[in-house]
């Protein structure tokens, strides 16, 4: 299961980003529609603020994920093919001889 780890942080910026625009708009609405809620809209904006940063740090670990195993997946099929071409000339080789 290739790329499960990019996906994963996918999901995880995807939700986080979820949260930040719910605790945002949280930030919207007035006191008297929250009655006993201790919190005002000030703080709604900063935990809205650190989920939006988590989310983007979050992205930036799955593109960065994603291009290393493709970087990998590339290097081993280069490798791969690279062994195949020196056996079958060594092959070749032997024939001659």
């Amino acid at each position: 299961m290739k790329g499960a780890m990019s996906r994963n942080l996918y999901l995880l910026a995807a939700s986080l980003l979820l949260f930040s625009l719910v605790s945002c708009a949280m930030s919207l609405i007035p006191n008297s529609l929250q009655p006993g809620l201790p919190v005002n809209g000030s703080v709604c904006k900063t935990i809205g603020l650190f989920f939006l940063v988590a989310s983007l740090l979050s992205a930036l670990a799955g593109i960065l994920t994603a291009m290393f195993e493709q970087v990998e997946r590339r290097n081993q099929e280069r490798m791969r093919r690279e062994l195949n071409e020196d056996l079958a000339r060594l092959g070749r080789n032997k024939a001659r001889k």
